[in-house]
């Protein structure tokens, strides 16, 4: 089947080749007759550019990507298809919980089922190409696009990277026509950009980024994953869209990637304003060179390739190449043999938002949100009277900023979870005030006269969808000053107060978990939102989401994550000293750490051990803990296991996950969890960016987060 693309190569014009590698958005076309109907003077690109282009973005409808596709294959005079490619993030249709709260599930298979779901949806209604997973280590959480992240951990990220990878593409190289290709995202470090702003500058060590940036995009390349999208930060000084380093050298040569690379939008342009190209054609000849194969709405390669190539200052090669990996790709889709891959009217209808779909997207939700304080009020008694107050209790915001084809008016609100499980009169819903604006006086009173009358309140704030995701950094990320003075309005009257949040990023909880008896984080939880968090509120199933990214203090700590480097002048509260590495007017500490997370039942630590004193390569440890539900509610514990290296040839952060197992343990019951720690889980990126582990003295913590642990010590022997 190579040959016969070779031989395709060969028919094709240099022109027919360039447009294969641009890729333009759906209102270039006309959905109901597939026309070519621009706006193509924006791009300064013909109508032959259009008709020969390689693929297609945002197209989505069974009916639609059929028309669309049957009409660019009589235009196209080799009979070469489009590609449709989406933004399918967390769910099509059926929308499941944000990135970052799927992580708060530390469930794989709980990803990959999500993955699947969204996968079938979007492969029924003509998608070929998601653009998914979003693998960013992110560590401050004023960057909006923390939502689309698992969180601060490079372990973790990369093993879901995996989940997801699995879930959208399937396990038989994608021969299912009911899943879609994946395209991990953003080649590379998007995550670290400059004071949380979004598309800022990126500027770290190789070794850095190696060591906590790179490793889920290769662990998503190494599960199977077809594209590679690149970010539009620098690395290093250079837009990654035009980056020979990152693209040629460990992408392609010492990765061993043959699949495509896309730009995000726009991005080739970009290193124009970037100033590292003085126009157009010098954009379009490094991003070539770099080794991107695909331009993503911006006109830089079909407007200036050609005359690039007849000039002799790039080879008509480099195109070559970039053509043979999206015809590649084409092929191994199965579109050269059915160019409507998947497309099924009659199967979209009975697939998409289907009951079963719905019932993953109510599991993964229950499972995402993370109890962040109890203080006795959860679970609900069934017979209370109870006040649901906020500007969030009767809101279908609860999609979150990726949801692309989801319908904000189908989403299960959280009145409508609460009042399907309480007799009738015993709920109150009084909206208190805005997400921004304050309360005016009719809103305050009614807010009031609910709460007076209730057993309890639950209160339900948080951000807006539009408050994160992309281009919505926050320099300020407490809950808007409107919500935290309905919160003081309504504690007065000293009734118990459940917080319910959504919102796609950590906050600063001042004002909220110090005033609130219980905090629930909901993240955005997708469609079946209202229904999973109604059988948390009432206890009919027990919180087990742990959270993936630390809450900070405050944003002056910012980035605060849990793997940090020691100092040679560390803070120890035991020994307090001025002249140490700490803040004047607030802890170093975060609020609340990585891994934290409550439940309706609590958990006791005991008899931690390891097999033995040494390790050696061939010889790894077992670490076993036995852990014990000593409440009175059946509930999941998700056991923690961290290693620290006391010496290594370079700084090494004073905890590293390792791993982590699920208990499901009755009241009364108890369990040995084990783990097998190896001396390949130990290695790390030296100076000289070998990958090797180093002889000497280790730690060990196991627990219930981050924080809470029992420490344990070995060496390591070579």
């Amino acid at each position: 089947m190579v040959n016969d693309l070779q031989v395709l190569l060969q028919k094709m014009t240099l022109d027919e080749k360039i447009s294969q590698l641009l890729q333009l958005a759906g209102h270039f076309f006309d959905g109901t007759h597939g026309e070519i109907t621009g706006p193509m003077a924006s791009l300064g690109i013909t109508e032959e550019t259009v008709r020969d282009t390689g693929s297609v973005l945002g197209v989505t409808g069974a009916q639609d990507v059929i028309t669309l596709q049957r009409a660019h294959l009589e235009r196209n005079r080799l009979g070469i298809p489009l590609l449709f490619m989406a933004d399918i993030i967390h769910g099509y249709r059926t929308i499941f919980p944000i990135p970052l709260a799927m992580g708060c599930s530390w469930d794989l298979q709980l990803a990959e089922r999500s993955a699947e779901v969204a996968a079938k949806e979007a492969a029924v209604s003509g998608v070929h190409v998601t653009f998914a997973p979003m693998v960013d280590l992110v560590r401050d959480p004023r960057w909006g696009r923390v939502m689309e992240s698992t969180g601060e951990d490079t372990y973790l990220n990369s093993e879901f990277a995996k989940a997801f990878v699995r879930g959208f593409q399937g396990t038989d190289d994608l021969q299912d026509p009911l899943r879609v290709a994946a395209c991990v995202k953003h080649f590379a470090a998007y995550g670290a950009a400059e004071a949380g702003r979004d598309y800022n500058t990126v500027d770290m060590s190789e070794r850095q980024l190696r060591e906590f940036y790179l490793p889920a995009y290769r662990a998503a390349l190494e599960e199977g994953c077809e594209m590679v999208m690149t970010s539009f930060n620098t690395i290093d000084g250079i837009p990654a869209s035009g980056n020979r380093w990152l693209m040629r050298k460990l992408l392609r040569e010492e990765w061993g990637f043959n699949g495509v690379v896309i730009s995000d939008w726009g991005a080739v342009k970009e290193m124009i304003p970037h100033g590292v190209a003085a126009d157009e054609a010098e954009a379009a000849r490094k991003a070539i060179i770099a080794g991107l194969d695909i331009e993503m709405m911006t006109s830089c390669y079909p407007k200036h390739l050609k005359g690039l190539v007849e000039s002799g200052e790039i080879s008509e090669a480099l195109i070559d190449e970039a053509v043979l990996r999206i015809l590649t790709l084409k092929q191994k889709l199965g579109l050269f043999e059915n160019p409507y891959r998947g497309a099924d009217v009659e199967l979209e209808r009975a697939v998409v938002y289907s009951a079963e779909h719905r019932q993953a997207a109510r599991d993964a939700a229950a499972a995402s949100c993370v109890l962040l304080k109890n203080e006795g009020v959860l679970p609900l008694r069934k017979d209370s009277r109870i006040a649901l107050i906020g500007p969030f209790g009767r809101s279908g915001d609860l999609l979150g900023a990726w949801c692309w084809r989801g319908v904000h008016d189908d989403a299960v609100q959280l009145y409508d979870g609460m009042a399907a499980k309480l007799p009738a009169g015993l709920l109150t819903a009084a909206e208190g005030c805005g997400v921004e604006a304050p309360a005016t006086e009719a809103q305050l009173a009614e807010a009031l006269e609910a709460a007076r009358t209730a057993d309890v309140i639950v209160l339900a704030l948080g951000e807006s969808a539009s408050m994160s995701g992309e281009a919505c950094s926050r320099a300020d990320i407490r809950l808007p000053q409107a919500q935290l003075d309905l919160l003081a309005k309504l504690k007065p009257l000293g009734k118990p107060i459940a917080v319910v949040l959504f919102n796609g990023r950590p906050l600063d909880l001042h004002g909220v978990i110090d005033e609130a008896d219980a905090v629930l984080e909901a993240w955005f939880p997708g469609s079946e939102g209202g229904a999973a968090l109604a059988d948390l509120l009432f206890g009919d199933v027990s919180p087990t989401g742990r959270l993936t990214m630390s809450f900070p203090y405050a944003v002056g700590q910012v980035p605060v994550y849990y793997n940090a480097y020691n100092t040679g002048r560390p803070n120890v509260p035991t020994a307090p000293d001025h002249y140490v590495s700490k803040y004047l007017d607030i802890p170093n500490e975060p609020l609340l750490p990585f891994g934290f997370g409550l439940s309706y039942t609590s958990f006791a630590y005991s008899e931690a051990a390891l097999s033995g004193g040494t390790m050696t390569p061939d010889q790894p440890l077992t670490v076993s803990v036995r852990v014990t539900n000593n409440g009175s509610a059946a509930g999941v514990e998700t056991v923690q296991l961290y290693v620290r290296d006391m010496a290594g040839d370079v700084v090494r952060p004073v905890k590293e996950l390792k791993a982590f197992r699920k208990a499901a343990l009755e009241p009364g019951e108890s369990e040995v969890v084990r783990f097998t720690l190896s001396e390949e889980q130990l290695r790390y990126y030296h100076a000289d960016l070998t990958h090797a582990s180093d002889a000497g003295s280790f730690r060990v913590y196991i627990g219930p987060n981050s924080r809470d642990v029992i420490e344990l010590s070995f060496e390591l022997a070579k």
